[in-house]
Parts: C-alpha cells; structure tokens; sequence
C-alpha cells in the first residue's frame, strides 16, 4: 500500500511533525506498514508537501518509541517483532493489567461500569456479525476504560504504549474468530469481579486474561 493512501486518513495536528508522526504512528498501529518495510524519506516529505526538516523531528520520536529503526545503510524501516521483547511486553502487561484491575475494581463508578458493559455489548454484536477488524478497536477501548477507571494518568499513558504495541505484533500473529470470543469471554470474568467489588478476584483475571493472550501471540510469532 503507497505511503499517500494512509496519510491522507489523519485529523488536522498541531504541527508538521505531529501529522507525521501521527500519520507512521497510526499506519504502523494498523499494520499499512509491515514490520521490516522501508520509510521513504523523499516520498512522504512530497505526500505531506513539507521539508525534511519535519519528517526527520517524526522519524526520531518514533524511533524513541521503537517503532522504527534508523541504519546508517539500511536507512528508516519499521521496527522488527523481537519474540523475546514480546514476552517482556506481555510480561509487562500482565502485572500492569492485573494492578489497574485490582484498582479499579475498589474505585469505579457505574458510569464506567456501564461503559465497559456497553464495549462487551459491541464486541459481541461484531463478533457475531464476523467483523474481526473492529474487534481489536473495541479491545483497544475495553482496555482503556479500565484504565480510567483505576484513575491514574500514567496507568492510562503505560496502557496505551502497550495496546500499540500489541497491536503491531498482531501483524504477525492475526486474531481468527475463536482468539476473539476467548478475549471476550476473559473480558467477562473481568466484569464478573468488578461488578462484585473484588480487587484479588479482578487482579487474577486480567492476568490470566493477559497470559492467555501471551500463548497464543508469542506461539504464532516464534
């Protein structure tokens, strides 16, 4: 897919370099750029009708984010999955998903509590209906929302890293209908000790919830 296809999805940012970086960002995250292919520096400073000088500013906070790698012969390519660093980022994820769900479920309100009924809802609807694509949207969102309601900024800045994450090394390892009604079905058992008030029971289920996920991405990958 030509660089121009995707650019041209992105909102209106701040600056130059934020629609850049929001622009590789996203195409990344939706897997329009594959792990391995090569940025063209020339080609996105014509798409964008900009200098270079933005588009070098985006590459190297994306770089910092490990989404792209920049060699001296190689040039800018998007990052590679390392099975390694993916069980780290699993790793990662399971003790941080565990803390937020034991947080929230001793703070969340019914208004949180009725937004992440209404995603399962969603996630079910489009389950049901076979649209797989939106369901790692919905996952995405689930995932959020129980950040929020565990009420710490960085919890919500650490989850959203990871989701971007995970997301990329789906490209690799894409979810079929049964992965999607194992997350749905995980996310229940979630809701279950969150509606119960019971921050050990919640804790244990976004682990399990976590590993699961864990077997069957690092599986695929490696």
């Amino acid at each position: 897919m030509g660089q121009g296809s995707w650019a041209e999805r992105i909102p209106a940012v701040k600056s130059k370099a934020d629609l850049v970086y929001e622009s590789l960002h996203n195409a990344i995250a939706q897997g329009d750029l594959k792990p391995g292919e090569r940025i063209n520096m020339d080609e996105l400073a014509r798409t964008f009708g900009i200098s270079k000088i933005p588009i070098r500013e985006a590459v190297k906070r994306l770089e910092s984010d490990g989404l792209l790698d920049s060699r001296v012969h190689a040039g800018v390519t998007v990052a590679s999955v390392d099975v390694t660093e993916m069980r780290g980022v699993f790793l990662a994820r399971e003790a941080i998903e565990a803390l937020i769900a034991s947080i929230a479920a001793e703070r969340i309100d019914g208004t949180r509590l009725g937004g992440l009924e209404g995603v399962q809802h969603a996630m079910r609807g489009a389950l049901d209906a076979g649209e797989l694509v939106r369901m790692a949207e919905l996952n995405s969102r689930f995932h959020r929302v129980l950040a929020e309601a565990a009420g710490y900024r960085v919890l919500g800045e650490l989850t959203e890293q990871l989701l971007l994450t995970i997301r990329r090394y789906r490209i690799t390892a894409p979810m079929g209908d049964r992965d999607w009604r194992s997350v749905v079905d995980e996310h229940d058992v979630i809701m279950d000790a969150l509606r119960r008030r019971d921050p050990e029971a919640a804790a244990d289920a976004a682990r399990a919830h976590i590993s699961s996920q864990a077997v069957h991405e690092v599986e695929c990958a490696s």
